[in-house]
């Protein structure tokens, strides 16, 4: 797929599309998928854990790392796309939301 016909509504209906032909909807429940989306999140967190703030700016350097960082972004984006088709979150609005309310909360100097 190229870059041009990503979107989100687009990836969320690829992911259930793959999701339903091995039939794991019954699975995909918000408990469930947020335990998932927790444990992508630790092993993108395990990739830096022990780097230094100047090897971590670095980690994309190295094309082994910089596979598997590029593998657990990704899979930490999927469980929190299916999360908010499940629950009717559209992600972008409440993106979108949030930075407004931190641009009130937070004003620029």
């Amino acid at each position: 797929m190229t870059e041009q016909h990503l979107d989100v509504a687009k990836l969320q209906r690829r992911l259930a599309e793959f999701a339903a032909a091995r039939n794991w909807q019954p699975f995909h429940t918000p408990k469930n998928l947020v335990a998932a989306l927790s444990v992508e999140a630790s092993e993108l967190v395990e990739i830096f854990q022990w780097l230094t703030p100047e090897e971590s700016a670095r980690v994309m350097d190295d094309p082994d790392t910089a596979h598997r960082v590029t593998d657990e972004v990704a899979d930490v984006l999927a469980y929190l796309l299916q999360l908010c088709e499940v629950l009717g979150v559209d992600p972008l609005r409440a993106l979108a939301a949030k930075i407004d309310r931190n641009e009130l909360r937070f004003p620029a100097p």
